[in-house]
């Protein structure tokens, strides 16, 4: 079964799942039923859900029937995902996710729809942003306490979900850090981004086969497989970020530019410019008050670098490594996961939001 046809069979469910993990947030408090609310809504505006159909999916690989089991615990993978997203989107200070209103956004607009007096509406809404994003994570947790697994996989399962926390925030960390950087090359980034990206990916990939019961000597195979697509993804996203339709991607495509921030573009032309276009690239990044006008100056500047068949040629060496994972692994899984891992990693390269 193609990704296309997994996602329309296991999506519903997905977020049947959890609406029901945010309704059963019971309280008489009017402002966190408005929050609660806020927060369901948030989870269901849309998502690809690829974390969860990658869990769902390397089950339903390793097994010889279908078992709707594993559906509840691959949701927790997609709490911690959008748990980071509200988190990163306070950091970058962006306003849109998806086309819709980022989660502190959100209660920015709360503040000033009920007029509220204390606390001006941005302060308002990043404090209930940074409050949500650990509301999410925690609330992650849960399906892994209250499922039909046994005690054993559930604790492994909590500690998959542990470390990938733990690597998202390590990630997170040096790309913050890596803004200040002038002399990064593409190594650095591919260790940021395997960290901040690539570690759920593959985290999701490993819940699906510990709760399968997979032996050990394959998950080397299934981590090479996750994490590649989740570099994959990545790079993807940063071309995505700056050359997208941001009709189709739903975010603004300056938004990296104005904050500098370290992607595979900016090192690949910082790397690739002769020296008076590198000191005028940096001039302009530094530029903490960027005008439109700058913008496409960097733009025209990635440009002359060839920066996005650079990006691509990359990101088709970690498809590489990806596909001969799958090689190694097509012996030992169904037929219908196999088409599934190989068009989601045709997907995740070729696409357009």
């Amino acid at each position: 079964m193609n990704f296309p046809d997994y996602a329309k069979k296991y999506i519903s469910k997905i977020n049947s799942e959890i609406k029901l993990i945010w309704s059963c947030k019971k309280t008489n408090n009017s402002f966190l039923k408005d929050f609660y609310a806020e927060s369901t809504e948030y989870f269901l505006a849309g998502g690809k859900r690829i974390r969860p159909l990658l869990t769902i999916a390397t089950f339903n690989a390793f097994t010889s029937e279908l078992d709707e089991r594993i559906i509840r615990p691959s949701v927790g993978i997609e709490f911690i995902h959008n748990a980071s997203l509200i988190h990163d989107d306070i950091i970058d200070k962006d306003e849109l996710r998806r086309g819709k209103p980022t989660f502190h956004t959100r209660f920015f607009n709360y503040h000033n729809k009920y007029n509220l007096k204390k606390m001006n509406a941005s302060d308002f809404g990043i404090s209930i942003g940074i409050i949500g994003g650990d509301v999410a994570f925690f609330t992650g947790l849960e399906v892994y306490l209250i499922n039909d697994f046994g005690r054993n996989l559930n604790l492994n399962a909590i500690n998959l979900y542990k470390t990938a926390f733990l690597e998202i925030a390590d990630g997170v960390l040096i790309e913050t850090d890596m803004v200040n950087q002038k002399n990064l090359i593409i190594s650095d980034y591919i260790d940021m981004i395997a960290l901040k990206t690539g570690a759920l990916i593959e985290k999701s990939v490993l819940i699906g086969a510990n709760y399968a019961k997979v032996d050990q000597k394959l998950y080397k195979a299934l981590s090479t497989y996750g994490k590649n697509l989740g570099i994959i993804f990545q790079i993807i996203d940063d071309i995505l970020g700056t050359y997208g339709d941001e009709k189709i991607t739903g975010k603004p495509t300056d938004g990296d530019i104005r904050e500098g921030k370290r992607t595979c573009l900016l090192i690949f032309a910082l790397e690739n410019l002769d020296i008076p276009k590198r000191k005028k690239l940096l001039e302009l990044i530094e530029n903490p008050e960027m005008t439109h006008e700058d913008v496409k100056d960097v733009k025209e500047l990635f440009n002359d670098a060839n920066v996005i068949d650079l990006c691509n040629n990359l990101a088709n060496s970690y498809y590489q490594e990806a596909k001969e994972s799958l090689d190694y692994l097509h012996t030992e899984i169904n037929e219908s996961e196999a088409e599934f891992f190989n068009t989601l990693l045709d997907f995740v390269s070729k696409r357009k939001y």
